[in-house]
């Protein structure tokens, strides 16, 4: 990534570690960059983007595909890994497992 690309600002784009794990997001909101990216593979227009996240202005949608655009090799990754069911279902799984492991031991609390 050159230089200049870093230095680049997206006015309506933010990174909290809090939300979807530091992943960005459109300010404010918790739509990440990579929602909106989705939405524009499936073939979706700017317009039926804002019909489905009607909460959005055209502003931040134009900066979120900006955003994809200029990092798009991670956006699509990003992408990637979230339609990835099985890294999903581990996920599931392993929390379902926790909170047994922790029912258990709260079980015989009397």
């Amino acid at each position: 990534m050159s230089l200049a690309l870093k230095e680049r600002s997206y006015p309506h784009i933010d990174c909290d570690p809090e939300i979807a794990g530091g992943a960005p997001i459109i300010a404010g909101t918790r739509i990440t960059v990579r929602c909106v990216a989705g939405y524009y593979q499936m073939g979706m227009t700017v317009d039926e983007i804002l019909n489905t996240l009607s909460h959005l202005a055209p502003s931040e949608v134009h900066s979120a595909l900006a955003y994809y655009f200029d990092h798009q090799e991670e956006i699509e990754r990003a992408l990637i890994e979230s339609s990835d069911i099985d890294f999903w279902r581990s996920q599931v799984l392993s929390s379902h497992v926790q909170d047994a492991e922790k029912n258990e031991g709260q079980a015989f609390v009397g």
